[in-house]
């Protein structure tokens, strides 16, 4: 046997760096005073600033002036009366609480992982399908879990739209029993959400073939500003009788990006399946990190457990919501005014933070090189990032990088 080298540090090879993350660096280098950053999904306020919400501060001095608080550490399973509350935000207020094993997780990501990690343990099938395209992170995370990951056909970039037939031929084709990945609203990255009609014939398939399905839901309150209303896919699901499994993050809706706040949920039939699931999922977190940070999960406690704070919280949510939409509404307006003769109403029809503007790799890159307009080269933007004292500039730039060319691709 070979003795490892003493300097093996030296051996390790560079590894890529992450897309989004690396252009958000190269966003902070430029130099142009006219660049703007349109790629990462963090909500900026008119003027391109950071914005906590101000609920998320008062629940944070109210928790600065309880002398109950502290700071020890949470239980594997997270702080109880948070999972309640976060639970009840999804699902519904009447949720049958004694039938969902729920905890506490480092925000969705986290969810994802430790829900990838029970589905590789424990589910027979090891298949799972999600939608192509998705959070780029979803692959990595549910291969590193054992699980093979298959694309199904989510959106067509020739009609810039739901491929609901496509997705259906492709979930038909999926054997019995494997596990499917399902966006709970406002899909990221093209911001494209099947309608309730829609959601429907989806369901009835998925139940036909008997798939486990897993939502992964951050954007709930954020997409439509109604956090019922964006509650509609998980809720129909789980009234249709299906195997639910959710992740959850507070990250978006409530501007808790940096508290890594969510939680990972199963719906179960029995009180005694709940607590054999959770049994498991505990031994899977314990030797992973132990048990979840408390600051951002006390503040959304604290928010959804005063009467006056969630109030205002909702309040605040569609604001944010509503800035978006104007955003989309204004874009497509400022593109018409530079002369485009595409019809951008797509950007206009999706929801939530991002934009899937249909533009390719060519024009994004040309963005970036002439125009300081920072993105992800599949032509997605995040409306955040857009404001009226910037706006204009960029559809300009749009305008002159897809002046003649198509924004859709022949499938």
């Amino acid at each position: 046997m070979t003795a490892p080298s003493k300097n093996y540090l030296a051996e390790i090879p560079m590894g890529a760096p992450d897309a989004i993350l690396g252009i958000a660096e190269n966003f902070k280098k430029c130099t142009d005073p006219h660049k703007v950053n349109v790629c990462v999904g963090a909500y900026r306020d008119e003027n391109g600033k950071p914005w906590i919400l101000p609920s998320v501060r008062e629940a944070e001095k109210m928790l600065m002036d309880d002398p109950s608080e502290n700071k020890e550490y949470a239980s594997i399973s997270g702080d109880a009366v948070f999972v309640e509350q976060a639970i009840k935000f999804a699902y519904g207020q009447q949720v049958d609480l004694d039938k969902i094993a729920a905890v506490q997780t480092l925000s969705g990501t986290g969810a994802c992982r430790i829900g990838g990690e029970f589905l590789g343990k424990f589910y027979p099938v090891k298949k799972i399908y999600i939608p192509d395209p998705t959070w780029g992170n979803h692959i990595s995370i549910f291969e590193n879990c054992g699980l093979e990951v298959v694309r199904y056909r989510y959106y067509s970039r020739a009609t810039n739209g739901l491929d609901l037939k496509g997705m259906v031929e492709d979930i038909k084709a999926a054997p019995d029993g494997s596990i499917v990945l399902l966006h709970a609203c406002a899909h990221n990255p093209t911001g494209c959400d099947p309608s309730h009609e829609q959601w429907k014939v989806i369901s009835d398939l998925i139940k036909e073939k008997n798939l486990q399905v897993f939502f992964d839901s951050a954007y709930q309150g954020f997409a439509s500003g109604d956090a019922e209303a964006d509650g509609f896919a998980l809720r129909y699901f789980v009234s249709e009788g299906h195997n639910v499994m959710l992740a959850q993050s507070f990250a978006k809706n409530f501007g808790l990006y940096g508290e890594r706040c969510g939680t990972l949920s199963f719906v179960t039939q029995s009180a005694d399946e709940k607590e054999r699931v959770l049994s498991q999922v505990k031994r899977i977190i314990r030797p992973m990190y132990s048990s979840p940070p408390v600051h951002g999960s006390s503040i959304v406690r604290k928010v959804l457990t005063n009467d006056k704070l969630t109030k205002q919280y909702y309040e605040e949510c569609a604001f944010m919501a509503n800035r978006i939409a104007s955003m989309r509404n204004l874009l497509v307006e400022e593109l018409k005014k530079a002369g485009s003769t595409h019809d951008w109403s797509h950007i206009t029809s999706q929801i939530g933070m991002f934009a899937y503007t249909g533009m390719n790799s060519d024009m994004c890159d040309k963005l970036t090189l002439e125009y300081s307009i920072f993105l992800t080269r599949d032509g997605r933007i995040s409306l955040a990032g857009l404001n009226e004292k910037n706006v204009a500039y960029v559809a300009k730039a749009i305008h002159s990088v897809t002046d003649g060319k198509s924004i859709t691709t022949t499938e």
